[in-house]
C-alpha cells in the first residue's frame, strides 16, 4: 500500500465521524456485494464470494468505536468491514477481480482482503480462525504497553469450535484487550442456528468466561457503536474482554451459488422491514441531518461512484504469475 492509498484510507475512516457519512458508508457497502454478485455472473471473478448484504449496520458501527492503531480479524464474509474501516472500493473490487490494484495486489481474491493503514488483518477463510489470532494481537498490545485493542469478528457457526472456547478461556485469564463480537445472523452456511447450537443466545456464554455478554440489536447502528464503545472502552482501560452477540441477517446466501431456499417462508421478508440501511436513514431524516428524499440521492450517487471503481478495476492488469511469489520468504539451514 503506497503513501496516497494509506492516507486516503485513513481519510475515509475518520469521515466516520459524520452521521450522513455512515449511511453513505452503509450504501457504498450493500452496492458494492450487489455489483460484485454481477461481476461473477459476467465472468470477471474466480472462485466464490460471500456477500454480506443486510449486515452494513455492524460493519459501519464497529468502524465508528474503534480507531485505526486497533487491529481486527474477521472472516471471508468481510468485504463490508473492508469498506467500514476504510479499504477503498477500488482496492475491495480489484482483490476480488485478481487486479494489481486491489488490497493485496490482485493475489488474495474475495477471502483476504486486508487494510494495514486501518486495522484490518488479512481476513480469514477458516472458520474461528481469527478468534486466536486475535488474542496475539491483543496480548502483543499488553507487551507493548500499547492501549490498542483487538477485535475479533466472527459468525455464530464458529461459536461452536475449539477456538472459540479456547480463545475466550485464554483472553479472560490473561484479562486481554480485545472484544470479541459474534455476528449472529442465523446461519452457519446452509444450517440454521437452532439446528446447531443448544442455546438460544450465544452471549449467554461469556458468563463461563468471566466476561460481559451483551445481545445487540446489529440492525441499528447506534445500537451496534453504543456496545461496541462500551466493550473498547473497558478493554482499553485495562478491565479485559467483552463478547458482544450481534444479532443480524444476511439477505444472500451463504456464497454466491446459494440460493438458500432452506430459510422458511417468510423469515427473509420479516427481516427487510427492519433494513439496517432504511433504517438509520429513517432516523436521520428524524433527526433533521437529511431530508425525506435524500436517501435515493444518495443511493444513485454511491452507485456512480461505485461504477467509476468498477471501471478502474476492469482496466487494471492481472498480477504476473511471478507475483505469487512475491511475499515468501526462505531461510537456509545448515
Amino acid at each position: 500500500m503506497n503513501v496516497a492509498t494509506s492516507n486516503m484510507t485513513a481519510a475515509r475512516r475518520a469521515s466516520l465521524a459524520d452521521r450522513t457519512e455512515q449511511l453513505k458508508r452503509m450504501l457504498e457497502i450493500r452496492i458494492v456485494e450487489e455489483r460484485i454478485q454481477q461481476l461473477y455472473s459476467e465472468g470477471e471473478v474466480r472462485g466464490s464470494t460471500h456477500l454480506c448484504n443486510g449486515q452494513e449496520a455492524v460493519a459501519v458501527g464497529v468502524a465508528r468505536s474503534t480507531r485505526v492503531s486497533d487491529k481486527v480479524t474477521c472472516t471471508y464474509r468481510g468485504h463490508g468491514h473492508a469498506l467500514a474501516l476504510g479499504v477503498t472500493p477500488e482496492e475491495v473490487i480489484g482483490e476480488i477481480c485478481g487486479r494489481t490494484l486491489g488490497c493485496a495486489g490482485g493475489l488474495g481474491g474475495s477471502m483476504h482482503l486486508m487494510g494495514p493503514a486501518v486495522g484490518l488483518l488479512p481476513t480469514f477463510a477458516i472458520v474461528g480462525a481469527g478468534l486466536p489470532v486475535a488474542c496475539g494481537v491483543a496480548l502483543a498490545a499488553r507487551v507493548r504497553r500499547s492501549d490498542d485493542v483487538a477485535i475479533a469478528i466472527f459468525g455464530d457457526g464458529a461459536a461452536n469450535i475449539g477456538a472459540f472456547h479456547e480463545s475466550l478461556n485464554f483472553a479472560s485469564i490473561r484479562a486481554l484487550p480485545i472484544v470479541f463480537i459474534c455476528e449472529n445472523n442465523l446461519y452457519g452456511e446452509y444450517s440454521r442456528i437452532n439446528t446447531t447450537t443448544p442455546v438460544a443466545d450465544i452471549a449467554t456464554r461469556a458468563a463461563g468466561y468471566g466476561m460481559p455478554g451483551i445481545i445487540v440489536d446489529g440492525q441499528d447502528l447506534d445500537a451496534v457503536a453504543a456496545a461496541t464503545a462500551e466493550a473498547v472502552a473497558r478493554a482499553r482501560s485495562r478491565k479485559g474482554p467483552s463478547l458482544l452477540e450481534m444479532k443480524t441477517y444476511r439477505y444472500s446466501g451463504h456464497s454466491r451459488s446459494d440460493p438458500a431456499a432452506y430459510r422458511p417462508t417468510g423469515e427473509l421478508d420479516a427481516w427487510l422491514q427492519r433494513d439496517p440501511i432504511a433504517l438509520f436513514a429513517e432516523r436521520l431524516v428524524n433527526e433533521r441531518a437529511i431530508l425525506p428524499g435524500d436517501l435515493e440521492r444518495l443511493r444513485e450517487s454511491m452507485r456512480e461512484a461505485v461504477e467509476d471503481a468498477v471501471a478502474n478495476v476492469l482496466a487494471a492488469p492481472i498480477p504476473s504469475q511471478d507475483a505469487m511469489l512475491s511475499h515468501i520468504a526462505a531461510t537456509a539451514v545448515f
